[in-house]
């Protein structure tokens, strides 16, 4: 059985109990004053008063602690249930603080039907009316003392329950402390786990970070080498190409020279001018 559910059936063994003593309390002030005993039952109503008060409040304490359970039952046919029967208590308890009502209103006639039976003997005179007189006043006596006691254990008994509620409702503010704590608990373990996988990418982003840093800066350096040198390769051609140009012009080596050179073709000599024919004097 569900804990709800074992909480409901317990509150409603609970309320028949109470509703039983209520019961027996009212049946009791109705009675009161029947017995010929006006001024001693009148002593023992207060009594049977404050019981019931304590049983009223007893049932609207038990109404306050069904009312949240009926909405966490677990299925929608056992709400209904629970919130029929929360209805029916609500007017059970009307019914019965009516009847304890009426029943005070009866039992206050009575008493005042027998106190004015016994005023009257007591006035009759006579022997048996001191006999009678002294027994009221030793029972008045003692009467009163006894509802003096019973009054301090009542309003003992009164806080005592106070004191119990305010308890039960401290464990129970405990309980949904320890439960919210509980969860909070569970959320920061996995914050906690989320933060240290998280921890471990920013770590991996770093160095992954460095070595792309040192990767760009060695592409770097590599590039402006190879800038340099292409820069400095085609400084000389231009260099080179400006001097020979220079030498061309002012024909201290020509362009066949130039040509052989760069194709690595001996460059032949000039060939020497042929002998002038000789020349025979004839005459």
């Amino acid at each position: 059985m569900d804990k709800v559910t074992q909480a409901v059936e317990n509150l409603k063994e609970e309320w028949n109990q109470a509703v039983a003593q209520l019961e027996g309390c009212i049946a009791a002030i109705e009675s009161c004053g029947k017995m010929g005993k006006g001024t001693e039952e009148a002593s023992s109503l207060p009594r049977l008063n404050g019981s019931a008060q304590d049983t009223l409040q007893l049932l609207n304490s038990l109404q306050c602690r069904l009312d949240p359970l009926a909405e966490q039952l677990p299925t929608f046919e056992e709400v209904q249930s629970g919130q029929a029967t929360l209805q029916s208590w609500k007017e059970q308890y009307q019914k019965l603080r009516m009847r304890l009502r009426n029943a005070n209103l009866q039992a206050n006639a009575n008493i005042k039907k027998a106190a004015q039976e016994e005023r009257e003997l007591l006035l009759g005179g006579g022997e048996e009316s001191t006999i009678r007189r002294r027994n009221l006043q030793t029972k008045a006596g003692m009467t009163s003392a006894a509802e003096s006691i019973t009054e301090s254990l009542r309003r003992s008994r009164q806080l005592m329950v106070q004191e119990v509620e305010r308890s039960a409702n401290t464990l129970a503010t405990f309980d949904e402390s320890t439960s919210v704590l509980r969860k909070a608990e569970g959320e920061y373990q996995g914050h906690r786990s989320l933060l240290m996988r998280t921890r471990g990418l920013l770590s991996t982003m770093q160095r992954q970070d460095v070595l792309d840093r040192i990767i760009l800066t060695v592409g770097f350096l590599i590039f402006s080498l190879a800038v340099l040198y292409v820069v400095s390769r085609r400084i000389g051609l231009l260099t080179l190409q400006r001097k020979l140009a220079d030498a061309i012009r002012s024909g201290s080596i020509s362009a066949e020279d130039v040509v052989a050179k760069v194709k690595n073709v001996p460059v032949p000599a000039p060939a020497a001018p042929a002998p002038a024919p000789p020349i025979y004097d004839e005459l």
